[in-house]
């Protein structure tokens, strides 16, 4: 069982910037891939950003450009940095690790509202 702790979050006004973190239990190397993934309040969680273990990235859209995926896997930790944040961005941002073959693990989410 590996578990995923997300902090980071918050409030901050339009414009500004957020640094998530996701730290695990396991080592994240080993994992397929880790992703971000975001629900706001009445939606579908969407996937944000992922990063493969090969290092391969892909971001959403809505997103590209903003927001910055990376990870440290001495720390066991992956990263979404998130810049010119925008009213809509706001959502609990959730970590997710596709670990191995039929196993994932979510974290518990973290708030991010943006507002002035």
């Amino acid at each position: 069982q590996v578990q995923l702790v997300e902090s980071g979050g918050g409030l901050v006004q339009p414009g500004g910037s957020l640094r998530l973190a996701c730290a695990a239990s396991g080592n994240i190397f080993s994992a397929n891939a880790m992703a971000w993934y975001r629900q706001a309040l009445g939606k579908e969680r969407e996937l944000v950003a992922r990063i493969s273990r090969g290092g391969s990235i892909m971001y959403a859209d809505a997103v590209k450009g903003r927001f910055t995926i990376s990870r440290d896997n001495a720390k066991n930790t992956v990263y979404l940095q998130m810049n010119s944040l925008k009213p809509w961005d706001t959502a609990v941002y959730y970590c997710y690790a596709d670990w191995s073959y039929e196993i994932d693990y979510w974290g518990q989410g973290t708030q991010v509202t943006v507002s002035s």
